[in-house]
């Protein structure tokens, strides 16, 4: 049976990139490989619109790993920092500040509700106005909702705060020029709009948080993740440790096509298409109310389904016989919602399928549900 992923990653790989991890790894302590290493790295400025002073480390890691690597490894034990823990992810960012000693002030959001602006200004109030950094998922990928980039980067600057943005899954989905939007640190993993295997994780840092490193003497939490350590090596083109090789390759070829397609620019735009033409598919059952939107903004990444009458469990797994994977979620949200990613190698026809199983299977499902 054929699989389709509409999953938030892994995501549907392209046919050049199945052939580049088909083929025999080289050894990596070379030229030619630090060469490489050193194309990704401009490649990936340029695509986030990255100052030219901005710093690439490539990390051998998931998300998750980049995303602790960042606070443990840029902030102090003792300072203080804002989150929006508006899900899954946003509620890891707090986790990691916590277990490395720092106090953490969070905007807790419920499912659907909005982060709206003079939220960050008062819990940065609450705080005494000493916060040194904000952690946000731009993309919350467990609800869906996507943050106003605007709204983050004004209040980063008016508050001179280091700017930590995971981009996980709004890297390449959503508009992000970490020069114009004041980001200090924007994480992102090779899993999502990269279309790659998992276990390459890569953070963009400003010069500014780079500085911040090395006048703090902010030492490192292990001997892992050390950016000091990593930027020595990073300038060769190389890693304190064996990095996913195979990936990095693939990432060179993947870095050359988007560019060559147009770059960062086209990418949202394509992906955004791909929502919207999927969202657009799905009226007809939005309009017998047997799905709904959620009411906060959503990323180009994914469509989050709302079942008002529950049921999603049981259409996950309906969907999965017919070879269709879409991304549930846990706990209060597990049979309310799914999440249909538009991420990767997918197409309008593609699309056209989903909805279609859609249309078939919700009336016996939900009929069930309420007899």
């Amino acid at each position: 049976m054929t699989q389709k992923l509409f999953t938030l990653g892994p995501v549907e790989m392209y046919d050049y990139t199945r052939e580049r991890l088909s083929q025999q790894l080289p050894y990596f302590r070379t030229e030619e490989f630090s060469e490489i290493s050193i194309e990704c790295a401009q490649r990936l400025k340029r695509l986030a619109g990255a100052s030219a002073d901005a710093h690439v480390f490539l990390l051998t890691c998931s998300g998750t790993g980049a995303m602790e690597a960042t606070v443990g490894g840029c902030f102090r034990s003792g300072d203080l920092l804002l989150a929006v823990d508006g899900g899954g992810f946003g509620h890891r960012f707090v986790e990691l500040a916590t277990i490395h000693g720092m106090p953490c002030m969070a905007v807790s959001l419920e499912f659907e509700e909005k982060l709206e602006r003079g939220m960050l200004e008062a819990t940065l109030e609450e705080a005494g106005g000493l916060c040194s950094g904000l952690l946000v998922n731009l993309h919350e990928t467990s609800t869906g909702q996507l943050y106003e980039m605007e709204y983050l980067s004004s209040f980063c600057r008016e508050n001179n705060l280091y700017f930590i943005c995971d981009a996980i899954g709004s890297f390449l989905a959503d508009s992000i020029n970490m020069e114009q939007d004041g980001i200090d640190a924007m994480i992102t993993s090779s899993q999502k709009a990269l279309a790659l295997p998992p276990g390459l994780a890569i953070v963009i840092m400003s010069d500014r948080l780079y500085k911040k490193i090395e006048n703090d003497d902010i030492k490192p939490f292990s001997r892992y993740f050390d950016f000091r350590e990593a930027e020595k090596e990073a300038i060769r083109g190389q890693t304190p440790f064996t990095p996913a090789v195979g990936t990095i390759l693939a990432l060179r070829d993947r870095l050359e096509k988007l560019e060559e397609e147009g770059g960062a620019e086209a990418s949202v735009q394509r992906t955004g298409a791909l929502a919207a033409d999927f969202r657009k598919r799905i009226s007809g059952l939005m309009e017998k109310g047997l799905v709904a939107l959620p009411s906060h903004p959503q990323s180009n990444a994914c469509t989050v389904l709302i079942f008002p009458k529950g049921g999603a469990g049981a259409v996950c797994a309906k969907l999965k016989e017919a070879g269709v994977w879409v991304n549930p979620n846990g706990g209060a949200l597990s049979d309310k919602i799914l999440r249909i990613g538009h991420l990767g190698n997918l197409t309008p026809a593609d699309n056209e399928t989903l909805a279609g199983l859609l249309e078939e299977i919700l009336p016996d499902i939900l009929g069930k549900i309420l007899s």
